[in-house]
């Protein structure tokens, strides 16, 4: 039995080590959607930090809008798919309301893009996620963290803190991906892809 909930995932890495990280830039995101629907995430058996609320409605500013599931792995990056169906199942989310919000090497720092489905780059959190839904038809934020400059490894470039230069604006990159979350669940997809993608 499915509802009309969204669970928004931020694919990462757990503990102190990484969170800082350009891997851990969904989590990041997760930690600002959980402060502005008024929740903290709690640890739970699902391999999971979940938290829940209600998105302001874009529409109609003051009333409660949609239901989501915020929630983070407990369980490293190549393991992102088992947490995210036992949340999927917990809470009975249909495939297509589930958000994954993750790092992407393919498009510059500060760069937001969204889509349905699709390949998943190279990227660990995404392959795992596809594995264990068995399917690539599930939403995904991608946030752009870029390439790594000379023959830096790509693997380690992203297991590494994001630059001084970086962190001048990463606060606001985080704010404008959670608002992108908030539009895809209130709009629609063409609805993101139309704000941000030209940026």
């Amino acid at each position: 039995m499915t509802n009309e909930a969204w669970l928004v995932f931020g694919l990462g890495n757990p503990g102190p080590k990484y969170e800082a990280t350009r891997h851990n830039i969904g989590q990041m995101v997760i930690a600002e959607l959980a402060s502005r629907i008024g929740t903290s995430l709690t640890r739970t058996k699902l391999r999971s930090n979940v938290g829940t609320g209600r998105l302001p409605t874009g529409s109609t500013p003051g009333l409660p809008g949609p239901r989501v599931i915020v929630g983070t792995s407990t369980s490293y990056m190549n393991d992102s798919g088992g947490p995210v169906r036992q949340l999927a199942d917990f809470y009975g989310i249909a495939t297509e309301r589930i958000i994954a919000v993750h790092d992407d090497v393919d498009i510059p720092f500060d760069a937001i893009k969204a889509k349905l489905g699709g390949g998943e780059g190279g990227h660990n959190g995404l392959r795992s996620m596809t594995s264990v839904l068995g399917t690539k038809n599930y939403l995904r934020v991608r946030a752009g963290v870029g390439r790594p400059s000379g023959r830096q490894d790509t693997a380690d470039y992203v297991l590494r803190p994001f630059s001084k230069e970086e962190r001048t604006t990463l606060p606001i990159f985080v704010s404008d991906l959670a608002d992108a979350v908030e539009i895809l669940i209130n709009d629609g997809l063409e609805a993101v892809q139309q704000k941000f993608h030209s940026r």
